[in-house]
This record gives C-alpha cells, sequence and structure tokens, in this order.
C-alpha cells in the first residue's frame, strides 16, 4: 500500500431508532503497513421533531407513494443540514471535504432479497457542494449478501485491539456484535444482529407513556420485575436460533409486536414498569443468547456503543446476562459511541473513493468483496 494524502469525509447515519441524524467529520490517512489512521474532528447530533419522527416511523410501516416521494426529498434536506451543521462544527472549509457518505434512512430491509434506504443524495449534493456517496447496502444485496451489517469494516479496521480478541456490540434500534481478531486483521471477522436493541424497549415506553421519547437512565424498568416466561416466549422466535449471517430490523421488532408484548403482559398481570422491564431483559438475554450460540472465538472484552449503552438498567441487564465475559463503554475506549455508526459510515465513503470492497463477506454472506455506494457528484 503506497502512502495516501487524508482524506476528509462527512460521515450521516439515521438508524432504526429515529432519534435524529448523527454526523461526524473524520479525517483518514494510510500509511504503507499500517492501519487506516483516523481523527474524528466533529461530531453533531440533530434530533427530529416529533412530527418528522411521526412521519419516518409512517414510512417504515406503509405510507402513500406521494409521501414517500416527499419525504425521500425532505430526508435529503434534514441530512444536508446536518451535514453542514458538523463541518462548521468542524471548522473544516468545505474545498477541503473529499464528500459526504450518507446512510440515509431504512425505510425496508428484506434480507437476501432487497433494500431500501432513502435520504434524496442530489439534495444533498446540491444544498452543500459536495460529491455525496449513499445507498451502501445495496451492492451487498445484489452479490447475494443480508446488506448488514455494513459496521464490521470499520470495527476490524479502526476499532480491533492490539493484543486479543474482541466483541463490539452495538445497541441502536437493533442490536449487532462484530467479533474481531486482533490487528486489524479482515480474516475471521464476523458479524450479526442479535436481535432487538432499543427498538423494543423505546416503542413499549412511547406507547405506555406517550410524554416520553425513551426511558432515561433506564429508570422505570429499574422500578420494575420482568415477566420471564414470557421473555423464553419471545426468544422461541426462529430468527434467534438461526445461524449467521442474518440480519433483521422493524419488519420483525415492529408496532404489532411491541403491542402484543404489552398485552401479554397485562395479561400476565405486570404493571407497566415490570413492561418496560420485560423489554430490557428481552434485549439482554437476546445478546447473551446470540454469543452463547455464534460466538466461540477467544473474546476476552465487548465494548458497547449505541443508544442503549446510555442505559444504566439496560447494560446491567447484559453485563448479568453475559458473564464472565467483561464489559467495557466505548465511549472510554475511543469517543462518544453515539458518533460510532457516521464514523463507520465515513469510513465506507472513504473506502469507495480509494476504490477498496467495504463490505465483509463473513459478516454478511455476500458471494465476494465489493466497493459498496453510488455516487453522486456535487
Amino acid at each position: 500500500m503506497t502512502e495516501r494524502r487524508p482524506l476528509v469525509l462527512v460521515g450521516l447515519m439515521s438508524g432504526t431508532s429515529l432519534d435524529g441524524i448523527s454526523a461526524a467529520v473524520v479525517r483518514f490517512s494510510e500509511r504503507p503497513g499500517s492501519r487506516i489512521e483516523f481523527e474524528l474532528l466533529a461530531y453533531t447530533s440533530t434530533p427530529y421533531s416529533p412530527h418528522q419522527r411521526e412521519r419516518l416511523g409512517a414510512a417504515l410501516h406503509g405510507t402513500t407513494p406521494a409521501e414517500y416521494c416527499r419525504l425521500n426529498f425532505e430526508l435529503g434536506e434534514w441530512l444536508a443540514a446536518a451535514a453542514v451543521t458538523a463541518i462548521a462544527e468542524a471548522g473544516i472549509a468545505r474545498a477541503d471535504i473529499a464528500g459526504i457518505a450518507s446512510h440515509g434512512q431504512t425505510v425496508w430491509h428484506e434480507a437476501g432479497h432487497s433494500t431500501w434506504q432513502f435520504g434524496e443524495s442530489s439534495v444533498i449534493a446540491e444544498r452543500t457542494g459536495l460529491d455525496v456517496i449513499g445507498d451502501f447496502r445495496v451492492r451487498d444485496v445484489a452479490a447475494a449478501g443480508q446488506g448488514a451489517p455494513l459496521v464490521p469494516i470499520a470495527d476490524a479496521l479502526l476499532f480491533s485491539s492490539d493484543s486479543g480478541w474482541r466483541a463490539l456490540q452495538n445497541l441502536g434500534g437493533i442490536g449487532n456484535v462484530t467479533v474481531v481478531p486482533p490487528g486489524g486483521e479482515l480474516t475471521g471477522v464476523r458479524a450479526f444482529d442479535t436481535g432487538p436493541g432499543c427498538a423494543v424497549i423505546d416503542g413499549v415506553v412511547r406507547k405506555l407513556y406517550p410524554q416520553l421519547p425513551f426511558d432515561r437512565d433506564g429508570a422505570i424498568a429499574a422500578r420494575g420485575k420482568p415477566v420471564q416466561s414470557l421473555v423464553d416466549a419471545l426468544l422461541r422466535d426462529p430468527y434467534f436460533a438461526a445461524p449467521p449471517p442474518k440480519s433483521t430490523g422493524r419488519e420483525l421488532f415492529s408496532v404489532p409486536y411491541i403491542e402484543k408484548l404489552i398485552a401479554d403482559c397485562r395479561a400476565a398481570g405486570a404493571a407497566d414498569e415490570d413492561i418496560v422491564a420485560t423489554a430490557v431483559s428481552l434485549t439482554a438475554r437476546s445478546v447473551a443468547d446470540a454469543y452463547r450460540r455464534f460466538m466461540p472465538e477467544p473474546v476476552e472484552e465487548v465494548l458497547v456503543s449505541g443508544g442503549g449503552a446510555k442505559n444504566p438498567t439496560l447494560i446491567a441487564a447484559i453485563t448479568s446476562a453475559i458473564q464472565p465475559l467483561r464489559i467495557m463503554d466505548f465511549d472510554k475506549a475511543f469517543f462518544d459511541g453515539e458518533a460510532k455508526e457516521a464514523v463507520a459510515f465515513a469510513l465506507l465513503g472513504y473506502l469507495h473513493l480509494m476504490r477498496i470492497p467495504a463490505n465483509v463477506p463473513t459478516a454478511t454472506g455476500a458471494r465476494g468483496r465489493r466497493i459498496l455506494g453510488k455516487l453522486t457528484p456535487a
């Protein structure tokens, strides 16, 4: 590998939790014989308004062609504004930015068949005057892959340990884990979705406590007692027993799924805080179950990131469930874990510009490594 000049990219991420848009401005550089080096120059989080969140949530469950068309362009505007905010925070001239890498918002993901993310790249390019790389998942799906997870390339190249095997557990709307060998090696990297992250917990909270977007600090769940017999039944869903590579999303952990969980808990005599605690237990036990079934590597530590990492009740439940594995906060090892996925997509944009394949077939099941993303010139 020859030495390449550093490039600055903006990564944009809107996840299944529908909290808002994460934007990271990252400088990447390479030197012969070393890993890709990175510097996080700025990170911003732009929350969705209740109206925006409501519209996006409705789109995930089916809306009109007119609304899909309008929302695709309007989300492009929101993504562009988030990129502009992050660039200003970084204090970088736009002329010094190589491009914007936008994940967009997943509307539908049918693993192994098709995937759809929107947030019009042409709008982002027009509003920012920068090249935009988007639509990262479709090439992997076209190559017979799951199209997810895509973050493993960053977990391996940027966040692996120098000395031992490491698992990186993300707790966004969906939970996913990447298992990485030491030293930034791609051989042996595996990743898959463990099940729900915060999607079910947040969905339950919003149904039971409409005034709350989520259970801040896990306070409600901490007061409750989970209905473990119901969690046992939920973990018998075929998804949890299916071997990797595999991915899931709100197609499974949907509004009807959440409504049934609430109804079943109430039928068992559970109070509202018990229902939230049951949702927390489902996430924690699904993570532990996935590790027992599908993680034979000699993993020494688990680094946890994503919105769920800010929930002490959920982290305590996971810590108990995965003993004796050691759990660590990604924030303390690197940077604010809320920025992790935005940094990962900035890396995917960088790899696209460098013409380097970015999928990990052992994670997605694709026929081989592929260059991901589509370029919309400024």
